[in-house]
Formats: C-alpha cells, sequence, structure tokens
C-alpha cells in the first residue's frame, strides 16, 4: 500500500521523460512542469507546509511549483476563481465560499464549486482559567467569552462551541476584541473568562504560568453535545489533542477537529491532474514531513477523509479509495454535502431573480440575501 511515509524509488527519477509540457515518471504519476498554488503568509504555518511540498514535488518529479501567499481569503481564492492557479492552501474560508457567505456573499462571487484534495488535521476548543468555577461548556452561560471583530472563522469556532453545551452566542457576555492576538492578551490579563484557541498558540505559555489553563472538553462521547455541533457547522468532528498547553497523554483534550491547512481546486479540474498530485504527495511523503512539528499529518490516513470545509474532489476520492482510507461513511458525508452545496447554488439563483426583479441595489444585496437564505436553508 502506498501510503504517505512509504518509501519512494528514487532510481526512477533517472528515467523522466519530458514532453508536451509534462513531466512524467517511470511510476506512471504524472504531473504538469509548473504549478502555481495559493497559500497563507509569508511566515506562516500554511506557507511553511506548502513550500515543503512544493519542494518535494521539485525534488521527486522536476516540477516547479509558484506559491503566491495571500492573508486573505479572497486574495488565496482569486487565483484560482480567475484559473492564474489550480490549487490552494486554505482555510475555513472554503466553507464560507461554498456556503456564499461572508465576503463571499457578495454578487460577483456567490457559492463557490470548490472541491478538497487533503486537509491536515487541526483542532480548536474553548480554554477557561484555573481562577474560574467554570468547568464545562454548559457553565459558560452567563460569563464572559473573548470574539474578533470581523473573523467569521473565529465567530464559528465559538458558535460550535458553545452548541456543544446546548448555548448560543446570546447565553454568554460578549467581549469583542479588534484582533486574535488582542483577545487571547486579554484572557491573560483575566479580563475575560474563555476563549477559542488551538493547543499550540505560544502566547498561552504566559497564560499557563499566570491565571492557568483548563480546556473545555467536548468529549466524543457524548452523541447530543456533537449532533448540536454538527447542525452548527460541519466541518467538525470530535478529536483528542494529547500536544499543546496544558496538554499531555495523560491530560488529553477532546476538542473539535477541523481540518487547516486544506489543500483545495475547483471541481472543474481534471481529475486525472488530481489524482496525480495526491499520488505524488503520497510518494513524496518523507521529503516533507519533518518540515515543522505537525506537518506528518499530511499523511493519507490522517488528511484524506471527510469531513472538511467543502466536498472532496473525485479525483482524490479515486486515490484514497484505492489506499483504502476512503470508505462507505466518507462517501456519505461527501454525497450530503454536495447536495447542500446544490441547495446553496439553488437559493442563490433564485435570491438573484428576486432581487432583479425587485431592483435591490449591489450595497443592500448582502442583507438581502443574508435574509433570504436563512429562510430558505434553515
Amino acid at each position: 500500500m502506498a501510503l504517505l511515509g512509504s518509501a519512494f524509488i528514487r532510481g526512477t527519477v533517472a528515467a523522466v521523460a519530458i514532453f508536451a509540457g509534462q513531466a512524467v515518471l517511470a511510476d506512471e504519476v504524472t504531473l504538469p512542469r509548473t504549478m502555481v498554488w495559493t497559500s497563507y503568509d509569508l511566515g506562516s504555518t500554511g506557507y511553511v507546509e506548502a513550500s515543503a511540498m512544493a519542494d518535494a514535488l521539485d525534488k521527486n518529479y522536476g516540477t516547479t511549483v509558484r506559491l503566491t501567499p495571500s492573508g486573505t481569503g479572497i486574495g488565496r481564492m482569486l487565483p484560482l476563481a480567475k484559473k492564474r492557479a489550480t490549487f490552494g492552501f486554505m482555510g475555513n474560508e472554503i466553507f464560507f465560499a461554498s456556503e456564499g457567505m461572508f465576503e463571499f456573499a457578495a454578487r460577483d462571487w456567490g457559492p463557490q464549486e470548490v472541491r478538497v484534495l487533503l486537509g491536515r488535521p487541526a483542532a480548536v476548543g474553548l480554554i477557561t482559567g484555573l481562577d474560574t468555577d467554570i468547568e464545562s461548556v454548559a457553565d459558560l452561560k452567563g460569563r464572559k467569552v473573548g470574539f474578533v471583530q470581523a473573523s467569521p472563522s473565529t465567530l464559528m469556532n465559538t458558535e460550535a462551541a458553545l452548541a456543544f453545551g446546548d448555548l448560543t452566542v446570546d447565553d454568554v457576555e460578549q467581549v469583542i476584541y479588534p484582533g486574535y492576538g488582542a483577545m487571547v492578551q486579554g484572557f491573560i490579563a483575566g479580563e475575560i473568562d474563555a476563549v477559542p484557541v488551538t493547543p499550540t498558540v505560544s502566547a498561552l505559555r504566559e497564560a499557563e504560568g499566570g491565571r492557568g489553563v483548563r480546556w473545555l472538553d467536548m468529549p466524543g462521547s457524548d452523541s447530543a453535545g456533537w449532533d448540536r455541533v454538527r447542525a452548527s457547522a460541519t466541518i467538525f468532528s470530535p478529536t483528542s489533542m494529547t500536544v499543546g498547553v496544558s496538554i499531555s497523554e495523560d491530560d488529553p483534550a477532546e476538542l473539535l477537529g477541523y481540518r487547516y491547512p486544506q489543500l483545495t481546486t475547483y471541481a472543474d479540474t481534471s481529475e486525472d491532474e488530481v489524482y496525480n498530485l495526491v499520488k505524488a504527495l503520497d510518494e513524496s511523503y518523507d521529503l516533507f514531513k519533518d518540515a515543522n512539528g505537525v506537518i506528518a499529518r499530511w499523511n493519507m490516513q490522517d488528511a484524506g477523509s471527510s469531513p472538511a470545509g467543502a466536498p472532496f474532489h473525485p479525483g482524490a476520492i479515486r486515490y484514497l479509495r484505492e489506499m483504502g482510507v476512503w470508505d462507505a461513511e466518507d462517501d456519505a458525508w461527501n454525497e450530503t454535502r454536495i447536495a447542500r452545496l446544490e441547495a446553496v447554488k439553488s437559493a442563490w439563483a433564485a435570491a438573484t431573480e428576486k432581487a432583479d426583479a425587485e431592483k435591490v441595489s449591489d450595497d443592500d444585496w448582502p442583507a438581502f440575501w443574508d435574509s433570504y437564505r436563512s429562510d430558505a436553508l434553515n
């Protein structure tokens, strides 16, 4: 089974044949001679991982990958939409893109036919201080919780975590900060009772040495809690983290599992091209798996299963199924996610027709669509 981590037969490199603008190896993996990927900003985890994978493909296949970094979801998505790039290392913006939400609610965007190839498992959860009497998510009712202004991804994380405890954002006291770093510093200073964070945020070390850190567990065994999480957002699944601030093998944290980064393309990208890229990344795994502390989780077993921010691409599914990674449960999730995307597209088309008839201006469109979307899809 040629899973990520299997040995790549380096002797085949000498058998490269170049023709028709493509580089072909003797093991029949075919890649373009050049590719353009979008990624997160320079210095980010996503950029480091994309760079390591690009370097591995160059060494194994002679394929040159040019990275186009951007600090915004639109900046990473636009080159894909305009066909100036084929693949992108994305975050939760692909969920919002497929749902036509937030910045993708603009009339020149709307629900996007994005597809996932692979997604590295990551986790997020709510923490409180050891100086509080808060022991569970449900205990946050009426307490101060940190929020970040104009941060849809952070809001989605918080909403899903609160849903586990049968709460909504209206059940807590919302303390809004201008940025993520300011929110974490607010927690460290004791201004708020809880914040959504990932386990490896370095700034939490300061809190660990001060007020202390307590993770509010969301165990997978709580089926009712997880039903509420999935009703809030389909991208999450239960995960147990053993590495991070105030986390260990002996004291793990039960958190919201999601995907970051997610290697993404559009649905109309060739199935063979996607298949070959996933296979090439699998066979090149040993060359990039040590680039940082978490990139090893791009192995097929971890990165090649649902859920994710958008449906998986058929080319990726084909390879994952061959490797025994993709199963009937993944198929069911993917079919449901595609059906949801089709429903969003239908709602968008109907809303557009209604807005045109009512002469809704471009400035008024986002609010019009938000209201129509809520009524049509919920």
